[in-house]
This record gives structure tokens, C-alpha cells and sequence, in this order.
């Protein structure tokens, strides 16, 4: 079942969380491939110094933010590797979840091809390496995930708190207090994982 508008437009923590599980459905060039998130990370904009939209800064890589749930924002880092978010919350509130790593499901053919790597287990962890997999580049920003090219399903994966490791975020020494938040969702145990909790 596609995941509705609604969805996305709760809290963002909690939204954070709740995607563990759920499966992202790529359809780029008409070439099907589906894949399970087992990694997220959350950036809430008004307070906190690791997101882009810190402080409710605007400009024009995050306007997206500002919108309701339910966008992609996608932005490059290292000048070569995109990253996948979800904008969530409401209008006016520049929340976004990070997709880290995910399961390779369907398509995995198609994966192997667009990633010219044959480890299943490191074909889509990390985010670089999850955009080219699913074949998602900069021309996704803004993409609506309730349409038919680039959205998530729900396939009735059964989760419980227990299941769900919660640690301090990747690559952020810069954000200052920020840096210690446990705003880092992961399956816990998962072989997909893009780096081991600390």
C-alpha cells in the first residue's frame, strides 16, 4: 500500500522511526526497483545547527523544506554524491529525514548495473550510494512521493521499538550540541546498515 500525504506530515521524529521498514519504489526509466529502509536519520531546521534550514534559513537548495510532508530533497555532497530526504511536518517547518541505507529487494539487477558493485550487502549503504542505485539525481528535487514514479509502500513489515537502535548522526562534528542528538534510526543488527551504531 502507498504510503498517503498524511503520512509524512507527522512528527518528525517519530516519521523518522516509522520509515524503518517501509520500502522505496523507484520506477526511473521505466525500470523497477524496490528496496527496504534500514537507516534514517532526522534534521528539524529551527533548532537544530546540523540542518540546512537551521534557524528557518532559506535559500534556494532548501526551500523545499518549507512545504508540506511528503517532498524529496535532494542535494549533492562532496560535489558528487546526492542524498535522498523526505520533507516532513507541515508548511512553514523545514523538517527533513535523511534515507541512509536501505535493502536491496527487487530490481537487484538493475542495482548491480547502476552501482557496477556485486556485494549485495553494500550496494545501497549509504546515501550516495542509495541515490545511484535507485537511480535518483539531482532532477528529483521537489519530485512528489505520493506520485508514480518515486514513492514508498507499506508491505505490512512488522517492527517494534525493540527492533529500532537509536545513536548520534554521521558526519556532523561542525553541528556543535546538535551533534550529540540520537536522531540516527536504525534496524538494529541489520547487515545493510551503513555504519555501525557507537
Amino acid at each position: 500500500m502507498k504510503l498517503e500525504r498524511e503520512f509524512y506530515t507527522g512528527d518528525t521524529l517519530e516519521v523518522g522511526k516509522a520509515l524503518l521498514g517501509k520500502i522505496i519504489v523507484s520506477k526511473v526509466g521505466g525500470r523497477c526497483v524496490k528496496c527496504r529502509i534500514v537507516e534514517t536519520e532526522c534534521y528539524i531546521g529551527p533548532y537544530d545547527k546540523a540542518a540546512h534550514s537551521y534557524g528557518g534559513k532559506r535559500n534556494g537548495r532548501c526551500e523545499i523544506q518549507f512545504g508540506e510532508g511528503g517532498y524529496a530533497y535532494i542535494y549533492m555532497i562532496y560535489g558528487m554524491h546526492c542524498c535522498f530526504n523526505i520533507v516532513t511536518s507541515t508548511k512553514d517547518r523545514p523538517e527533513s529525514v535523511l534515507i541512509r541505507a536501505a535493502e536491496p529487494l527487487e530490481g537487484i539487477d538493475v542495482i548491480m548495473e547502476r552501482r557496477k558493485n556485486e556485494k549485495i550487502k553494500n550496494l545501497l549503504n549509504g546515501p550516495g550510494k542509495l541515490c545511484q542505485g535507485l537511480g535518483i539525481d539531482r532532477s528529483f528535487y521537489g519530485e512528489d512521493l505520493c506520485g508514480e514514479v518515486l514513492y514508498l509502500e507499506d508491505d505490512g513489515y512488522k517492527m517494534s521499538t525493540d527492533d529500532i537502535e537509536e545513536s548520534k548522526r554521521i558526519n556532523i562534528d561542525y553541528a556543535e550540541e546538535a551533534k550529540d542528538y540520537l536522531w540516527r534510526f536504525t534496524i538494529k543488527e541489520n547487515e545493510f546498515v551503513s555504519v555501525k551504531g557507537k
